[in-house]
């Protein structure tokens, strides 16, 4: 039972920790376009060469 002493405190300390973390994304709006990259690597007019190499 001594442990839960040190197992709970530190388990809500990981909590707030991630919670912090969470609103520190969506502050600095890293979700702002979840769907870009996915469509965009799908988009026929993808090439790896710039468009300068054409």
């Amino acid at each position: 039972m001594d442990v839960l002493v040190i197992l709970i405190p530190v388990s809500i300390g990981l909590g707030i920790l991630g919670l912090l973390g969470f609103y520190w994304t969506m502050h600095n709006s890293q979700y702002d376009d979840p769907d870009g990259d996915a469509e965009r690597i799908l988009r026929r007019d993808f090439d790896e060469l710039p468009a300068e190499d054409r």
